[in-house]
């Protein structure tokens, strides 16, 4: 598969199959997806693999503003969680930023790197929905996060049992624009 293929056929997938994701398989994934590019390359994302009471925990404690989300992670096999390093993205050695965007950058890595693990997971056949939408300190709390680490991201991930279409995409005139 090319990395146009992986882009252009991945989607978002909310209904997976029951089977179990082999541990190797997500160790290989989280291996490639920690290529994802990082402000000074801080590498600041950590991926925690949630699976069995403690998902379906998260699952109904964690996403009473949007429900569906929580019957998303329920019938999943596994729950990744993207957590990242705070104050190291955006910030120099002695605390101050580096940008007038501030703190901005570890969200900003956190989701490139949100997205390169679902390219990583798509490219082996799994599917995955990138989720914002949940109690992130009821997360932290319940994942026993360490000082220092806040919740990006949930991701159900598991093999699909949906094939998607392709939603409309808005023509490149839309969206690309020439200066000079």
């Amino acid at each position: 598969m090319t990395a146009k293929d992986c882009i252009k056929e991945r989607r978002s997938i909310r209904k997976f199959k029951a089977d179990p994701i082999d541990h190797a398989l997500l160790s290989e994934i989280v291996e490639t997806a920690s290529y994802a590019p990082s402000w000074k390359h801080t590498q600041i994302a950590r991926y925690i693999a949630v699976e069995g009471e403690l998902k379906d925990k998260i699952a109904a404690e964690c996403t009473q503003a949007y429900p569906r989300n929580g019957e998303i992670i329920a019938q999943a096999p596994l729950l990744m969680v993207v957590t990242f390093l705070t104050g190291r993205s955006g910030f120099e050695r002695d605390g101050s930023f580096s940008t007038a965007k501030g703190s901005f950058w570890q969200a900003y890595d956190a989701g490139i790197a949100s997205q390169t693990f679902c390219l990583a997971a798509w490219d082996k056949g799994l599917g995955s929905v990138i989720m914002g939408i949940f109690d992130d300190a009821k997360t932290a709390s319940l994942l026993n996060l360490p000082e220092g680490r806040e919740v990006a991201a949930l991701i159900p991930v598991g093999y699909p049992d949906e094939a998607p279409a392709a939603p409309r995409r808005k023509p490149v005139e839309d969206l690309l624009s020439f200066q000079s």
